[in-house]
């Protein structure tokens, strides 16, 4: 598997990711989504608003859409968490879109990323797309901790990549269409 290949199939792994995480927050008992708890963000609606806003940054940034930092400051967070995973389905199926358009030479391609007071520092794309999935994994295992603490269990999220795992993870493949 080559560096494109693999980054497309960690686009993949996010969005289902995303979906087994959010079929459990979407079974949390009422107050649980925004409840305060011990983490780096204080509940999981901050983080999960949070994974959604960097995301919408740097797309931004790969696809060069020229709105920079701002993507992530006007990021308008979400209340109700039906929304917020339709909103994040529908930036991974994006996110998923951009890599399934990229070959092999866009991976060095340097883009412009707006870093406020410290001015546009060129990236390369494939570098961008490495630091995105990694942040929401890492991001993500917050939330999966956070939901330790609630009325549903975290999901098993690492149950992509293998052959192995494949009978695990067949049906929501089938049915994300990955």
């Amino acid at each position: 598997m080559n560096l494109l290949d693999h980054l497309r199939r960690m686009a993949g792994n996010n969005l289902w990711s995303n979906d087994r995480l959010y079929r459990a927050v979407l079974s949390l008992q009422p107050g649980e989504f925004e409840a305060q708890r011990t983490s780096f963000f204080p509940s999981i609606k901050e983080t999960l608003n949070h994974i959604l806003a960097v995301d919408h940054l740097y797309l931004d940034f790969l696809q060069e859409g020229g709105v920079g930092a701002a993507a992530y400051d006007d990021f308008v967070p979400f209340d109700d968490p039906v929304e917020l995973a339709k909103a994040q389905a529908d930036f991974d199926r994006r996110l998923i879109a951009f890599c399934d358009g990229l070959l092999d030479a866009d991976l060095d391609r340097r883009v412009a990323t707006d870093r406020r007071e410290d001015g546009m520092i060129p990236e390369k794309i494939g570098e961008i797309l490495a630091h995105v999935l990694l942040h929401d994994i890492h991001h993500r295992g917050q939330v999966h901790a956070m939901l330790s603490g609630t009325s549903v269990a975290p999901p098993q999220l690492d149950e992509f990549l293998l052959d192995y795992d494949a009978k695990l993870r067949e049906k929501e493949v089938e049915r994300l269409g990955l």
